[in-house]
């Protein structure tokens, strides 16, 4: 089926704006294709450098062009739940890759951080940061020039984005992303976010909230909410990054590491001295940001790609915009209820049909590009599957269930759970921002009240510890944008605003930070641009202003006379306690650098 007449028409003026920087893309992309990786046109220097850890079977294969070589990018560490799975990928990915006749070495690792232990933390300050630095450190491991395609070995929030980008600078080589999978359900997460209130009201202690954290963040795998993390897998299986179902399986399973062999034999089968060479920067078009888009808004996904996507778009030479993802949002309908847009995990959403299924689903609406290249070959009518262990190790595929196993938790096509996606663009005299809705019930999606103005989002805790967040009111958090700190997460305010909320106080948040995907039931109108160190509007607001966010006509306004706003001097914040500590010195010249929120937020493409 053709896709629907209004995706077509957002895609087409997504072509035309992007042409001038597709076509000089795509002519660097083709003439680097053209140009090959060519091992033999290193000197004997460099390549017994390239080789000298192989073995002399693969040191004689790699001494010419004779087999493909595949270069690992991975960001394993032991630490971290997500990422730890991959300690044993290189040793299975060699394996495979012998079997297929080729070879595979580690180009390089990427560092890979949690929001999860920064949250709130000085640390969190280098989180989106570590995006545009991951893209160069796996630029630095590719640069060698010895390798045919690569694999990606990444899951969370920062590392896929800065990933992609990295794929796409060097989109002349073929790309496979191979994923670890979500960790076992563990406590509820509706029940973590009950405790989490209890202690935020001082009515449990840390041992108790520490008890339920750990039940629900116990193994090897992802975070099973739906936050920036899983969003990132749903992005890659339906862009075609991902070998068909590979996103939500859990890691150790035998499914796991038959997916992971077999995208590793696809990787090798996908360069030029195949018959289906399939370059990442020729494959991923203006259709494929689409889709992602259009996933997004399905799921009910992570904010934090309002900036992934423009960024990771941008690194293909796609000019994505605020209104073409929010007006893509008014199109797609809102097929998965996942924490903490419902009470279900993604391991809840994957029995349920999981990717199969939605990508099924939304290709027989049309709202989703059929006619794509993907890394499993032509069409993404071959990613509406189920994957299974076949009886010989290997991966096998049935077809989507053609009825959801949970209507609860995921929907089919003609009953959604709403008619729109989860996120919105506001505009009006405060600048630009984004808010997500999925979560939020109707009668709040417009919130008219009085500003109460912070500079810290530990301030603002503080006054509701001190008891003074009484009556209806929008918080405003400012100069926490990228130029400011880095647009650190600023979900310490998640569960306060959420306890005035359910005292039933009307309350909003307005910030020039984010909110990332676990945005929750409180209207936030977030990434907010102008920043406030830039002397964006947001900077011009003072206490008492009545401030207007209206998520159904997509406006954010503040209620004063435009004379009198417009003289006001912007306000002035001491910054200097950022610039410092836990590694933010090293960050200085990205601060200074970074470009907006609704071009990405990013150093490399401001």
């Amino acid at each position: 089926m053709s896709a629907d007449s209004r995706i077509e028409a957002i895609t087409a003026r997504i072509v035309e704006r992007s042409r001038p920087h597709r076509e000089t893309y795509l002519e660097r992309v083709r003439a680097a294709a053209a140009e090959g990786v060519h091992r033999t046109v290193l000197s004997c220097g460099n390549l017994a450098h390239g080789f000298a850890v192989c073995s002399p079977g693969e040191k004689a294969a790699l001494s010419g062009d004779r087999v493909p070589n595949l270069g690992i990018i991975t960001s394993y560490n032991d630490m971290l739940s997500a990422h730890q799975p991959f300690e044993t990928y290189p040793a299975l990915i060699r394996q495979a890759a012998h079997e297929a006749g080729g070879v595979a070495q580690v180009a390089g690792g990427v560092p890979a951080m949690c929001d999860g232990v920064t949250q709130g933390q000085p640390g969190m300050e280098l989180s989106l940061f570590s995006r545009d630095l991951i893209a160069m450190a796996a630029g630095i491991g590719l640069s060698h020039n010895m390798f045919d395609a690569a694999v990606y070995l990444g899951v969370c929030d920062k590392i896929v984005p800065g990933l992609v980008i990295a794929a796409l600078t060097f989109g002349h080589l073929p790309a496979v992303f191979i994923p670890a999978g979500p960790m076992t359900s563990g406590l509820p997460n509706d029940e973590k976010a009950r405790v989490r209130q209890l202690f935020a009201e001082c009515k449990v202690g840390r041992a108790e909230l520490l008890e339920a954290e750990s039940k629900s963040y116990h193994g090897p795998g992802t975070c099973t909410f739906y936050g920036t993390a899983n969003s990132n897998q749903m992005l890659m299986e339906i862009m075609g990054f991902h070998m068909p179902g590979a996103s939500f399986v859990n890691p150790g399973t035998p499914l796991r590491d038959a997916l992971t062999k077999e995208a590793t034999k696809r990787a090798l089968a996908i360069t030029a001295q195949g018959n289906e060479f399939t370059p990442a920067g020729e494959m991923i078009d203006e259709r494929s940001i689409v889709n992602g888009v259009v996933g997004l808004h399905a799921t009910g996904g992570s904010t934090n790609h309002t900036l992934h996507l423009i960024a990771m778009a941008r690194a293909a030479g796609i000019v994505l915009t605020w209104q073409d993802i929010s007006d893509l949002s008014d199109v797609v309908p809102l097929l998965a209820r996942v924490y903490p847009n419902g009470l279900a995990d993604v391991n809840h959403f994957h029995a349920a049909g999981g990717m199969g299924f939605l990508i099924k689903e939304l290709l027989k609406a049309g709202y989703l590009h059929d006619d794509v290249r993907t890394v499993y070959g032509q069409g993404l009518h071959a990613y509406a599957i189920e994957p299974l262990l076949g009886g010989d190790g290997n991966v096998r595929r049935e077809p989507a269930p053609h009825i959801s196993h949970d209507p609860k938790v995921l929907a089919n096509v003609e009953h959604p759970f709403q008619h729109t996606g989860g996120l919105k663009m506001l505009s009006g005299n405060l600048g630009k921002a984004v808010v997500k809705i999925s979560a939020v019930k109707p009668e709040r999606h417009v919130i008219e009240a009085p500003a109460k103005v912070f500079h810290d989002q530990l301030e603002l805790n503080a006054a509701f510890k001190a008891g003074k967040l009484e009556g209806d009111f929008v918080a405003v958090v400012r100069f926490q944008g990228p130029k400011a700190n880095g647009m650190p997460e600023l979900h310490k305010l998640t569960t306060v605003l959420g306890i005035l909320q359910d005292r039933g106080q009307k309350v909003a948040l307005l910030t020039d930070g984010r909110m990332s995907g676990a945005s929750g039931k409180v209207p936030a109108a977030i990434h907010v641009t102008p920043e406030a160190v830039d002397g964006g509007p947001i900077a011009r607001i003072r206490e008492g202003d009545l401030i207007r966010l209206d998520a159904t006509a997509g406006t954010l306004e503040v209620m004063v006379d435009a004379a009198e706003f417009a003289a006001r001097a912007p306000a002035m914040a001491d910054l200097s306690g950022n610039a410092f500590g836990m590694g933010r010195e090293l960050f200085s010249a990205f601060r200074a650098i970074a470009g907006p929120a609704d071009r990405g937020a990013s150093v490399l493409f401001a």
